[in-house]
């Protein structure tokens, strides 16, 4: 008599085996999304979308060679990105690798702020400090084509990656410290996004993709609190903004009173909002620098 467990999925395909096989060896291993990390390895192997992966594994297919390689690799926690060489961020495509900060959905909605308010402009100018991969400055140059968009970063790694992300954008980047960088380019911009590093520095994140492959450049923001970055962010938004311009930062949720509080103590910004992610996190703070607002795009045709 057998000693399956009644209505037990038994997998049929050897590349369903392999999925099976990769979900159980990944959830042991604590990976959060075990079976959709498995299929979109497979997917890369294959060169087909997850869709195609899920078909063919009701069918007698094959696995892809080096499967387990890679499988092994993401169970110990070696980001899918880096395995993949490719991250997604709103409707783009990104090359990561080691050395650059992977870009996260969450700062999707910091995006979503920028863009909202940059299609209300008829040729902003704006600029992305620290833009890491490049994925805040890509999608706003992607979804808002009449922007004039740079990006500033100081890792040379992330610099190398940022470069192939941003150029078919035709985003301008720039090699530099977000605390003082662009001086030349000094009450020009229409509107300043940030997402600077905010970790305080005794802290050590929970995931180990974060935890043992994120560069620590990338992660903490100086000083106890976290707040040493996201402070000079702000000195540096309202240097670079015209009267009137908008800033986006992102921060952690426990940060998101500190930096409100900071932006009001200066006097120089009106409209201070904490801003919520998909999760209901406060994941950002938006404000409007001081003085008479740019012209709005006319609607008449």
């Amino acid at each position: 008599m057998s000693g399956r467990t009644s209505g037990q999925h038994v997998p049929s395909g050897a590349l369903e085996q392999a999925l099976h096989d990769a979900v159980r060896r990944l959830t042991a291993a604590g990976v959060p999304s075990p079976r959709v990390d498995a299929e979109l390895l497979a997917a890369h192997l294959l060169k087909v979308s997850t869709g195609r992966v899920r078909a063919l594994a009701l069918t007698d297919s094959a696995a892809p060679d080096g499967f387990e390689d890679l499988v092994a690799e993401r169970a110990r926690r070696t980001p899918l990105q880096h395995l993949t060489g490719t991250a997604y961020f709103r409707h783009v495509e990104l090359a990561v690798g080691p050395g650059v900060f992977l870009p996260r959905p969450e700062t999707e909605s910091v995006a979503q702020l920028v863009i909202d308010h940059a299609l209300r402009l008829a040729t902003p100018k704006i600029v992305d400090l620290g833009t890491g991969s490049g994925a805040i400055a890509a999608s706003v140059a992607d979804e808002v084509p009449a922007a004039d968009v740079y990006a500033v970063e100081l890792s040379d790694l992330a610099v190398a990656w940022a470069e192939g992300n941003l150029r078919p954008f035709g985003v301008t980047l720039v090699q530099g410290d977000l605390t003082d960088a662009l001086p030349d380019h000094n009450s020009t911009f229409d509107v300043v996004v940030a997402n600077p590093p905010y970790i305080p520095s005794g802290a050590v994140p929970n995931e180990p993709e974060v935890a043992l492959h994120d560069p620590e450049m990338a992660l903490y923001g100086g000083g106890e609190d976290g707040m040493a970055l996201p402070i000079a962010a702000a000195r540096s938004a309202a240097r670079l903004l015209k009267p009137g311009g908008y800033f986006v930062m992102e921060h952690a949720e426990v940060q998101a009173g500190w930096v409100a509080s900071l932006l009001a103590r200066t006097g120089r910004w009106l409209e201070i909002t904490t801003r919520r992610d998909l999760n209901g996190r406060d994941r950002a703070t938006s404000a409007v620098l001081a003085g008479p607002a740019p012209a709005e795009k006319s609607n008449r045709q």
